[in-house]
């Protein structure tokens, strides 16, 4: 299913809509890497991604970032030397849409990515 996600687009969500249950965001979230998780409140989801050093951690952030671009759906990244933390949340519906979903899914992707 993480194929499916990461093969959909992003689509324009305007203040609203309703965000997705918890039920639902369960059963999107079964779709992605296991490091994946939601938060306590329901409203975001996250992951860390560990790397060797810092160029290549700084690599796999401008890469999330051009994901983002792409996609039009931004998430907080918090980097470090050696890791990465993403998490997404849907501002305009305070709380998860079917965009941070897709986007994670993307991510797992790039992650999963042979190295040259």
């Amino acid at each position: 299913m993480t194929e499916a996600l990461s093969r959909r687009r992003c689509k324009p969500c305007e203040g609203g809509a309703e965000p997705l249950t918890t039920e639902q965001s369960v059963s999107l979230l079964q779709a992605l890497h296991s490091d994946w998780s939601i938060s306590g409140d329901g409203q975001h989801i996250m992951r860390t991604v560990k790397f060797p050093d810092y160029g290549r951690t700084l690599g796999f952030a401008n890469a999330v970032a051009w994901i983002a671009t792409c996609e039009d759906h931004h998430p907080a990244l918090t980097i470090s030397y050696s890791s990465c933390r993403i998490s997404y949340t849907t501002h305009a519906i305070g709380g998860l849409s079917d965009n941070d979903f897709i986007c994670a899914a993307k991510i797992d992707q790039l992650v999963q990515a042979p190295e040259s």
